[in-house]
């Protein structure tokens, strides 16, 4: 928000707002401002005080805010995909699991595998001759440790398979990358 004089002013402090402001905020707005709106909202998902059920739909928002707040260049990709894993891993971890998509491990797994260009052992072998390679592939590489954050604690979620065996693959690579 500009004062005229050439200074800029925060933003509206959105942490007074309700549920339900932020919910309308993050379903009708697009675009970066709407980082804040994910910021509060996923703040509140984390409330021990507040009801499990409560505590999802805060994070629902926020995950909702976190999808339409980011542009389509790779590293806003990479950033908004990096967000939702992280706080769709921690709903699981505290809240546990549940029939929706967002809070199913396997879904979750199937999102990240898919958001992976390169496979362990491609990623592997890039990473071991990295000190020769472009700044392009060490970029690549950052992009698939930052993906792969929180595959530890995901793959002990899973049935054993080939799902969860590519989880582990990633875990032990994901040690080696840059």
């Amino acid at each position: 928000m500009s004062t005229g004089a050439g200074q800029e002013q925060p933003g509206p402090d959105l942490c007074g707002w309700s549920f339900e402001r932020l919910r309308a905020t993050a379903v009708n707005e697009h675009g970066r401002h709407l980082e804040a709106v994910r910021l509060v909202a996923q703040e509140r998902a984390y409330y021990s005080d507040e009801p499990a059920d409560a505590r999802r739909q805060w994070a629902k928002v926020s995950l909702l805010a976190n999808r339409r707040a980011h542009g389509d260049s790779p590293e806003d990709r990479t950033r908004a995909a990096t967000q939702d894993f992280m706080l769709r891993m921690w709903v699981i971890d505290h809240l546990g699991p549940d029939d929706d998509p967002d809070w199913s491990p396997d879904t979750l797994a199937s999102d990240t595998l898919d958001a992976l260009r390169l496979t362990p052992s491609q990623a592997d072998a890039l990473a071991v001759g990295r000190r020769e390679s472009a700044i392009g592939q060490t970029r690549e590489l950052r992009r698939h440790k930052n993906l792969t954050a929180h595959l530890a604690g995901l793959a002990g979620y899973l049935e054993p398979g080939p799902t969860r065996d590519l989880l582990l693959a990633w875990v032990e690579v994901r040690s080696r990358l840059p």
